[in-house]
């Protein structure tokens, strides 16, 4: 079954080049719908069935990490695997992301192949496609 995928980032480019690297990436994706922050992010929760949320940390009106506090304490939500995709690099607030219940984390930029990697576990690959040749592919996000 396709997983249904959130990208939440306040860049609408970062969302928008993600989204063609999952079209690309060869994995069983579904719908993939966007957000501009937490409050957005938890709007698009409401309305549709995620899979998978794709989640930066630095944003306005409501950040990455207070959004992941709030799917952790929701019943609804807690279980919902979460992907770090940020610039933020350092090894404690990595280590606190992945204690607070994120699933993964892929620095920015970061190459289709990269993305690809932290999500297979979760995801897998669709029946119908064939994931691109990583030697060959030259985007870097």
């Amino acid at each position: 079954m396709p997983a249904n995928i959130l990208v939440v980032d306040d860049s609408g480019t970062m969302r928008g080049m993600i989204k063609r690297t999952l079209a690309i990436s060869g994995l069983d994706v579904g719908e993939v719908y966007e957000a501009a922050n937490g409050i957005e992010a938890l709007a698009q929760m409401d309305q549709h069935p995620i899979s998978v949320v794709l989640l930066d940390i630095n944003m306005p009106v409501m950040n990455g990490i207070k959004l992941l506090q709030r799917m952790r304490d929701d019943h609804r939500l807690r279980g919902l695997p979460v992907i770090i995709a940020s610039t933020e690099g350092s090894e404690p607030r990595i280590a606190e992301l992945l204690r607070a219940g994120a699933r993964g984390y892929v620095r920015k930029p970061f190459r289709p192949e990269q993305l690809r990697e932290v999500l297979l576990p979760i995801i897998g690959v669709g029946q119908s496609t064939v994931p691109s040749d990583p030697h060959h592919q030259e985007l870097a996000f």
